[in-house]
Formats: C-alpha cells, structure tokens, sequence
C-alpha cells in the first residue's frame, strides 16, 4: 500500500508531540525532586533546633503548709430529755438555760397509782409469808403436802417481783440530768400529759465542745491525732484553738474527703453550738521536702511528667507528687537534688530536643 502525504505528515506530528511531552515530564520531575530535597533539608534543620527556655534546678527545702477548711462546732455531750413513760407532770425542779449537775433532779411525773400499787403488793406478800410459815409448820407433821407450800413459796417470790416491777416504774417518774451540763428550753408546763415521744428540753455538755470539718483525702495521712487547729467563728475576729482527737477510717466516696473531730476548750462559755468555725490546720514541718513550679508538671491520664536536662537535651521523667502549695507542687518520686528541670516551652520540646537557656533558678 502507497504511503500518501498526509500520513506521513501525522506521524511527523505525532513524533514531535511526544518529543515535547517528553522534555516537559523531565523538567517537572526535576522541579519536584528540588523542592523534596529542600523540605527535608529544613526538616533537618528544625530537628537540631535549640529551643530557648527557663530552668529550674531542684533543692531539697522546708515545707510548711497550711489547710483551710469549714467545720461546725457541736456539744461535747447532747440529749433530749423525754420521759420514759406516760404521765403528768406535776413539778419542774429547773430554770430553763441555767446549768444542772450530773444527778440533779429536773421534772418529776404523777406517781400516786404507783405507790398505791406498791403498797397492796407488799401487803399481799405480807399475808403470803405468812401462809408460807403455818403450811411449814403444817408440814413437819405431815398435815400438808409439799406441792402446796412449793405454790405458796412461789407466790411469794411473784410478789417480789411485782414490787421490783413496780419500784422501776416510780423511778422513772423522776427525770434527772444524765450529766452535766448546761438546760435548754423548755417546751412544757406543769400539769401537762407527756408520753415518751415528748421532748421537754434538751441538755447540753458545751465545755468542751466538738467541732466537724473534712479534709481532701490526700492530707489523710499527713493529718494525725494530736494536731492542733486553729479556727474563727462568724462574728469574732479572736483565734481559738483545738486539737484533732479522732479521724474517721473511710473515705466519703461522694466528696472524695475524710472528717476530721477536734476537741475545743470553753472555758468562758463564748463559743456556741452549731456555729460556723473557718479552721486551719498547720501541717507538721517537712525539712527535706523536694519542691518545684507547678507549671513544670505535665498531667496525663495515668500519671505525671516533667522535662529534666539530660546532657543538654530534653527527657521526659515520670514524677510522684505529694502536697501543693499555691505556686509549687511536692515531688516525692523521681526527681533528685540537683536535677535541671525545664519551666517554660514545655508544649513545644520533644524528646531529645536540644535545649538553650534564657533563665535558670
């Protein structure tokens, strides 16, 4: 087959076609692998960059720090004086807010019927020995059967025991003060039917007092017995003191907190009952306590870090933190005296990152 002009002339422009597409791809590829090899070169560089940052270096220094907490003052001893049992009163023996002694007779309850009671039953156990003596008698010579003095002497015994019963029940027709103390109000009168749900008054031991506050868990085992507090009051700028006597063994799962009770001298009667204290604890002084910034402290979701300078590069160390102050933080694990620590550009260092100081502490 001929071969005319025309296909001639398409595979011409066919060949410089591909000529041209050829030179183009190469320039292209060429371009690429230039800017590729630039970005790694500023990759490099950024790797090796220094960062500047401040420095802290660790020292062992004293600890002394103080806990604020609310607590709420409470009688030392507190009861609700009720009756034990139904009854008139027919005499009130004290002065409502005066104070009473342990014993001191308060109200006293209608108690004729009981007298009566116990009066007929003496009676009654009276003509019982009695009988018991003659059936005895009767008995040695052989006039009665032994069954009926055993009944008789029984009889006897059920008497003393109805008057034990009844002695009880007089007694607690006299209502006395379980302690001392100091008397409330009163909410009766004289001639008044009471039953044991009544309260007639309360009694209050308020020398000493107790006082109520919580602590966040993690003081829990820096707090002992022992320790004193200080403390305000609403409306008394004077400072009183107390000492923690007894801690509670389990933590308040809703709160996270542990209570605390303190033990509150008052002498003079100025502090009350169910009063607002703002208290204040003084930890016991830690010589060699390891302290550094707060901010130095990366938290995680498991655990905590800091940025040691370890031959002029950064590292990352896991630290176990104990008690805070407002600018400081106790590290207890991981850290030693004379460490170098990094305070500031802790969200941009890396691992291995060299470091560069503007400032060291």
């Amino acid at each position: 087959m001929a071969i005319t002009k025309k296909t001639v002339r398409s595979i011409l422009l066919l060949a410089a076609a591909g000529i041209v597409i050829f030179f183009v791809y190469k320039k292209i590829a060429g371009n690429k692998a230039a800017v590729d090899t630039t970005a790694a070169s500023a990759k490099g560089a950024a790797g090796t960059r220094s960062l500047l940052t401040d420095a802290w270096v660790v020292k062992i220094s004293k600890l002394d720090q103080a806990i604020e907490a609310s607590g709420t003052l409470q009688s030392n001893e507190e009861v609700e004086v009720k009756p034990e049992i139904n009854g008139r009163i027919i005499h009130l023996y004290f002065k409502e807010g005066t104070p009473v002694k342990k014993g001191d007779m308060l109200v006293k309850l209608y108690d004729e019927d009981l007298k009566a009671q116990l009066q007929k039953l003496k009676l009654q156990q009276q003509l019982a020995k009695t009988t018991l003596e003659r059936q005895e008698n009767l008995l040695k010579i052989n006039g009665i059967s032994q069954q009926d003095v055993d009944v008789t002497r029984n009889q006897v015994s059920a008497y003393q025991a109805d008057m034990d019963y009844t002695q009880t029940q007089l007694q607690k027709t006299e209502l006395r003060a379980p302690f001392s103390g100091k008397l409330g109000l009163r909410n009766v009168s004289e001639g008044a039917i009471v039953s044991s749900a009544t309260v007639i008054t309360t009694l209050q031991q308020i020398d000493p007092l107790k006082m109520d506050f919580s602590v966040a868990e993690k003081y829990r085992n820096a707090i002992k017995n022992g320790d004193q507090v200080n403390f305000y009051v609403a409306g008394d700028n004077n400072e009183y003191k107390g000492s923690i006597y007894a801690i509670d063994p389990k933590i308040d799962l809703t709160t996270r907190t542990v209570r605390l009770r303190a033990i509150v001298p008052n002498n003079n009667g100025v502090l009350f009952p169910g009063s607002f204290a703002k208290v204040k604890i003084i930890l016991k002084n830690m010589p060699d306590a390891m302290m550094i910034p707060s901010q130095a402290v990366i938290p995680g979701t498991r655990d905590k870090k800091v940025i040691v300078a370890d031959k002029g590069k950064a590292k990352f160390v896991t630290v176990e933190t104990g008690l805070r102050t407002e600018s400081s933080v106790q590290i207890t694990n991981g850290l030693q005296a004379g460490d170098t620590i990094i305070t500031t550009g802790i969200l941009q260092l890396k691992p291995g990152m060299p470091l560069k100081y503007n400032k060291i502490q």
